[in-house]
């Protein structure tokens, strides 16, 4: 009876997308962590995933013949304690899968959350540098599979929300060029920690944030006039409304067709035509 149920888990489980792990065992740096992951659902957000252990990856692949080769790692955000799977992940890779854009929801690493103070107390280069790992292994597996997922290995791109924008970063500005995304679009979410060393000639970026917001806001100028000294050229859109977290959130503002003019972006660079 058993077997059965964890079947019938395993099935409902895939309807959204096969999940896999994107490490071989236990990732490397947390082997001895001993928490529970555990899934609240929150109004206005659904689910929301605590005290990750293991990373995953969910596949949103289109249908064949609607498929362009060109695919995006989601990473949601939560101030590196919690993921809002579903707000900053799930919804926005089923809106690319629609448009013919693989999407690949990543579950990073997240420590154990005990305190329930401001997260603003947080060590954010400590607690996000699971994700950034987790972020890189993920651009190798994609690429790895993507044969296999129906993508081209050079049109790999990384979103990624709030703290999932800092594990965006992270990616795209690690030492080793050859691992870095084919273009990157952090979504109001960067180096929250110290600013790091930006290198030049970066691949493609796209940015976006609002005007009021006051977890991001100050940040994301700052990592917008870093990336423009380093010689990178972002395209970068700035809503005087929205607020943080906006997502796919409908408020009535101009930040609510952001997913749009990045689609357009990725139009402008060839990325939604078919990859021969």
């Amino acid at each position: 009876m058993l077997r059965i149920i964890v079947l019938i888990l395993v099935m409902g489980c895939s309807a959204a997308g096969q999940t896999l792990n994107i490490w071989p065992g236990a990732a490397s740096g947390t082997e001895n962590w001993t928490q529970k992951e555990t899934i609240t659902h929150e109004e206005g957000l659904g689910a929301v995933i605590h005290s990750v252990v293991t990373p995953t990856l969910t596949l949103f692949l289109p249908e064949k013949a609607k498929a362009t080769g060109t695919g995006i790692i989601v990473a949601p955000g939560g101030a590196c304690i919690v993921e809002v799977v579903d707000h900053e992940g799930n919804n926005v890779a089923r809106w690319l899968q629609e448009r013919g854009i693989a999407a690949f929801v990543l579950k990073y690493r997240i420590p154990e959350w005990k305190d329930t103070g401001h997260s603003a107390l947080l060590d954010m280069d400590e607690t996000c540098k699971y994700g950034i790992d987790d972020g890189v292994q993920a651009i190798k597996v994609v690429r790895q599979h993507a044969a296999e997922w129906g993508i081209s290995p050079h049109r790999v791109g990384f979103m990624g929300f709030s703290a999932g924008g800092m594990v965006t970063n992270g990616t795209l500005i690690q030492e080793d060029a050859a691992l870095r995304p084919d273009f990157a679009a952090p979504i109001y979410g960067g180096p929250y920690g110290v600013m790091p060393k930006i290198p030049g000639k970066l691949p493609p970026i796209f940015l976006c944030w609002a005007q009021d917001d006051d977890t991001a806001g100050e940040m994301m100028g700052r990592y917008y006039q870093a990336l423009m000294a380093a010689g990178n050229r972002p395209e970068a859109h700035i809503y005087n409304a929205g607020g943080h977290g906006f997502g796919l959130r409908k408020q009535g503002k101009t930040s609510d067709h952001w997913l749009e003019e990045f689609y357009w972006w990725l139009e402008a660079q060839g990325w939604t035509k078919r990859a021969e």
